[in-house]
């Protein structure tokens, strides 16, 4: 599995957006590099002694204004620019762009450093200012972050001030690479100062930057094998040098380059890395659904073998889908044609796999102990987590359809399709984290339900509708939103009459008075009277948590006495 580094560890601070991000993850390879773009350009133009609106950086970043109170909150300029640097780091990572095909050089953060005889804190503070860095593979395959040529000249163009600090480093002479090796052979043989502290003492001494005295000794290293110039240290390794070893190994920083720097053994590195990697383990959430078969003896000879093999779909989403999108999602809807559909079968199967393997993960973090790191413990957490990272995005992919075409029956008001795709594909991301496979119901139904209310509360247009309340309940909307495909009113009617009758030769009068009265079936098909768990526990005597669990059992119930038809009505 591939590590991730530490720049993907740097959370993203406003809430909207790192949902936004989310949102991106799904989209055509040509539209997010589109937007790593513009999010490059609108970092550039950010004051920070000024607050912008959550709408005026979504607008600039994708072209689209999100509408709502979200949309007017204000992000302060110094958070936007970090935030912005993070971003822009983790979509060109998801995009996955070969460093040897940009047609100019770019640079590793270490080479950078190097070139321009500065300290890497130097160039994480030209970061800060401006300094455009993304996330490039590089020849060996390793994903690290990169300078483009281009940015770099930019960057000094906007900023001279550090131009005039780079060209006070000028290019170490032969001589001066003599003296400083002199120097630190010395130092090595007379003191008992470490790797590091030798390094910055001569570059005090030298007014050279401690990158560029490293990268001498350590090209020196190279070109003679055989001269030992440091012994092993002793003593231990203090906090915030090991931190500074993991920082730079999380950034793609070679282990021997880690050796040479701090003076550390192979095995001492690992230690320190595997340290850092529990910790971070450990102030993970890891949440799962839970379920008896996870514990049952050959659990994970059975529920790891092959999964089921999707079917491909030369016709997901249908011409429908197409023609009432109105042409605004042309390429996204012709990805969709061909991404795998799930049965039931394999949807079941996926679940249990994605809960399974979080569930090991968890077990297995359960036993870490930081006294004493197991890289193989540490190994496996990591391969759990990816794999089950893997299912979720099938499982996702697999249902961007749905979200497509609710999307579609949510544009009153002017909210463009655009704009309600990436808000669905966040809510459908949180519904595979919810889903309970267990209850037999089928993800469709229960992402609808969460998509519709997750739309209801977010946007405007949908809660200021005259003919129902402000408070209308997700299943009214949901039931609103499904009239709009029936044939009419009547039919519709009709429905609604027939799973009534359904419901009171299936269910105690406890459970029928929960299921009319939430799925607002008393009323009629145009105005529906809705009451929420809490009113009708206040009606019964009942907590809301107890109403809670009599409709889950009421619904249970009618699952089998409903068609699939009937029941997806009823629940959405």
């Amino acid at each position: 599995m591939q590590q991730r580094d530490e720049e993907s560890m740097r959370q993203i601070k406003n809430q909207r957006l790192a949902e936004l991000l989310k949102g991106l993850r799904f989209t055509p390879k040509r539209r997010r590099q589109k937007e790593l773009d513009n999010a490059e350009k609108l970092l550039s133009l950010v004051d920070k002694s000024r607050e912008y609106s959550f709408e005026f950086v979504c607008f600039k970043i994708t072209g689209f204004r999100p509408r709502g109170v979200a949309a007017q909150e204000m992000i302060k300029g110094d958070e936007l620019a970090d935030d912005l640097a993070k971003f822009i780091s983790k979509l060109s990572g998801q995009i996955g762009v070969l460093a040897g095909e940009q047609g100019q050089k770019v640079y590793t953060t270490g080479e950078l450093a190097a070139k321009l005889g500065v300290s890497t804190k130097t160039i994480d503070r030209w970061r800060k200012r401006g300094l455009a860095v993304r996330k490039f593979v590089f020849g060996d395959g390793k994903k690290r972050l990169g300078f483009l040529q281009s940015g770099v000249d930019k960057f000094f163009g906007q900023c001279p001030d550090a131009v005039k600090k780079a060209e006070r480093f000028s290019r170490l002479s032969g001589e001066e690479k003599k003296q400083i090796i002199k120097r630190t052979v010395s130092l090595a043989d007379k003191t008992a100062m470490s790797r590091h502290q030798i390094i910055r003492q001569i570059a005090v001494e030298t007014g050279r930057a401690p990158e560029t005295i490293r990268y001498t000794i350590l090209n020196y290293e190279k070109d003679y094998p055989g001269k030992v110039i440091f012994k092993r240290p002793g003593g231990v390794v203090s906090p915030s040098a090991a931190e500074e070893i993991y920082k730079l190994f999380r950034q793609g920083s070679k282990l021997e380059d880690l050796m040479g720097r701090f003076g550390r053994s192979k095995s001492s590195i690992y230690r320190l890395i595997n340290q850092r990697k529990a910790k971070a383990f450990l102030t993970r959430k890891i949440e799962y659904i839970p379920s008896d078969e996870f514990s049952a003896e050959g659990a994970e000879r059975i529920i790891l073998a092959e999964p089921i093999k999707q079917k491909k779909s030369v016709s997901g989403g249908g011409p429908d889908l197409l023609e009432s999108a109105g042409g605004s999602l042309p390429e996204y809807l012709r990805i969709l044609r061909n991404i795998p559909i799930l049965n039931r079968e394999q949807e079941i199967e996926l679940f249990r796999r994605y809960n399974f393997l979080k569930h090991l993960a968890f077990m297995e973090r359960k036993a870490l102990r930081l006294s004493q790191v197991s890289g193989r413990r540490l190994k496996r957490i990591e391969d759990y987590l990816a794999e089950a990272e893997a299912l979720k995005r099938a499982i996702i992919e697999a249902n961007l359809r749905l979200v497509v075409s609710i999307a579609r029956k949510h544009t009153a008001g002017g909210v463009s399709v655009q704009d309600l795709v990436g808000e669905g594909h966040i809510s459908l991301m949180r519904a595979v984290e919810k889903f309970d496979y267990n209850r037999g119901f089928r993800f469709g139904t229960y992402a609808s339900w969460a998509i519709a209310k997750d739309y209801a509360r977010k946007i405007p247009a949908e809660t200021e509708r005259p003919e129902r309340p402000a408070t209308a309940s997700l299943a009214e909307v949901q039931r609103d939103f499904r009239a709009s495909e029936k044939a009419g009113v009547v039919s519709l009617e009709r429905a609604r009459l027939s799973l009534i009758q359904t419901i009171k030769e299936n269910l105690d009068e406890r459970e029928q008075n929960v299921i009319l009265n939430h799925f607002g079936l008393l009323g009629s098909s145009i105005k529906k009277n809705v009451k929420t768990l809490k009113q009708i526990g206040d009606e019964l005597g009942l907590t809301k948590e107890r109403v809670r669990q009599i409709e889950l059992i009421a619904l249970q119930k009618l699952k089998y006495a409903l068609s699939i038809e009937e029941f997806e009505l009823l629940t959405g």
